[in-house]
C-alpha cells in the first residue's frame, strides 16, 4: 500500500497538476486534498489570525481569506522576501515583505496579535532544514493551544519525491520534535493518502 501511494505521489508530483491549480483565478500552487484538509482545521479550530510564511502570488492566502469569508471570522498575514505583481487584494489580507526567519519580522507580526487571539500558522517559504527550523523557532510560541504549526512540502528530499535536494523540511520537524514536547504529529489530516506535507500537521497539545 506505501509503495503504491509513493508512486502516485511522485506521478502527481512530476507531473506538476499542483503548479497549475487556481483558486479564483489566482495560482495556488497547492494539492488541491491538502486545501480540503485546511478548510477542515479552519472550520474547526476558528482561527483569528493565520499567519502564513511565503505567499508567492497569494493563491493560498486569497484561499484562506476566502474561507474565513465563509466563517465570517479571520484575518491572513502572510510574508514574503519579495514583492510579487499582482498579488489578490482582500480586506482579510496583510502583506508584509521581509526574512520569514528574522527577529524583526517576528516583532511587527507581533504586533497584530492579541493575547486572546487564536492562531494558526503555515510555514511555505524557503525549504531549507536550517530555515524551516528558524521559522519553526520563532513562530511556534504564537501558536494557540489545540491550533496547528503546518510545515509544508515536507515530501522533498526523498519523503518521497526530489530524492537530491538534501535536508528540509522532514528534517526540521523531526530535529523540532526532538526538542518540543508541546507539538505533536497529527496524522488524521492525512487521511486523503496523498499529502505534500507528510508529518507536517504539527498539533499543539500544550
Amino acid at each position: 500500500m506505501t509503495n503504491t501511494i509513493d508512486e502516485f505521489h511522485k506521478q502527481y508530483y512530476y507531473s506538476l497538476a499542483w503548479g497549475q491549480t487556481y483558486w479564483l483565478g489566482q495560482p495556488v500552487l497547492k494539492c488541491p486534498l491538502d486545501l480540503f484538509i485546511y478548510q477542515e482545521i479552519l472550520y474547526e479550530i476558528q482561527p483569528d489570525i493565520i499567519l502564513e510564511c511565503g505567499t508567492n502570488q497569494g493563491g493560498s492566502a486569497l484561499y484562506l481569506a476566502s474561507i474565513c469569508d465563509l466563517m465570517n471570522k479571520g484575518k491572513i498575514i502572510t510574508i514574503d522576501i519579495m514583492k510579487y505583481e499582482q498579488t489578490p487584494d482582500h480586506p482579510r489580507i496583510t502583506y508584509f515583505i521581509g526574512n520569514t526567519a528574522s527577529e524583526d519580522m517576528l516583532n511587527q507580526v507581533k504586533e497584530l496579535i492579541s493575547p486572546t487571539d487564536v492562531v494558526l500558522v503555515i510555514l511555505d517559504s524557503d525549504h531549507s532544514k536550517q530555515h524551516v527550523l528558524n521559522e519553526m523557532n520563532l513562530y511556534h510560541p504564537l501558536v494557540s493551544i489545540g491550533s496547528y504549526l503546518i510545515v509544508e512540502d515536507t515530501n522533498i528530499n526523498g519523503h518521497p519525491v526530489l530524492p537530491d535536494f538534501g535536508p528540509g523540511p522532514m528534517e526540521a520537524v523531526q530535529e523540532f520534535l526532538l526538542q518540543s514536547e508541546d507539538f505533536i504529529i497529527d496524522s488524521s489530516r492525512q487521511k486523503h493518502l496523498l499529502t505534500m506535507h507528510p508529518n507536517g500537521y504539527l498539533k499543539k497539545i500544550k
